[in-house]
């Protein structure tokens, strides 16, 4: 098994992430940049045939408000919007998320079970003013770079 790279934001597969993080911060990593939950997607997958359906967006929503209050080590909780839809992406800023990602050149996990969401910059930003908050373009580790305002 390769490095882990402790500066990439951490996704919910099978690790234990309070963990890490903590040990990542105790080795002087920086810790991860953020908390990104994905909802498995059964189709294309040799599991499908033991789940009978996807989580859908209210459990969804249930584990990112969960993920906000008990990883309090974590700056940053993302609203993946591309793997539960744009719409429960606005909504996710409303249960905890503050970072609703971006757009994405390149996306093979969910791409490999069929389910895909594109957007552009310009929709992302309607998107997230639509829902109620400011937009800005920030890099890999949270810095701004540029927002409405300024824009």
């Amino acid at each position: 098994m390769g490095t882990l790279t402790l500066q990439q934001a951490a996704a919910l597969l099978k690790i234990h992430p309070v963990t890490l993080q903590d040990k990542a911060r105790a080795e002087g990593n920086g810790g991860f940049t953020a908390f990104v939950p994905w909802s498995y997607k059964r189709d294309n997958t040799p599991l499908r045939k033991w789940v009978p359906r996807n989580a859908g967006p209210a459990r969804y929503l249930r584990m990112l408000a969960a993920s906000r209050l008990i990883l309090d080590n974590f700056d940053h909780v993302q609203a993946t919007w591309f793997s539960e839809g744009k719409k429960t992406g606005q909504v996710s800023l409303h249960f905890g998320a503050d970072d609703f990602g971006g757009t994405l050149f390149e996306e093979n996990v969910h791409k490999a079970t069929g389910h895909v969401n594109l957007t552009t910059v310009e929709e992302t930003r309607t998107l997230i003013t639509e829902a109620g908050f400011a937009p800005a373009q920030r890099t890999t580790l949270y810095e701004i770079v540029a927002d409405e305002v300024a824009s």
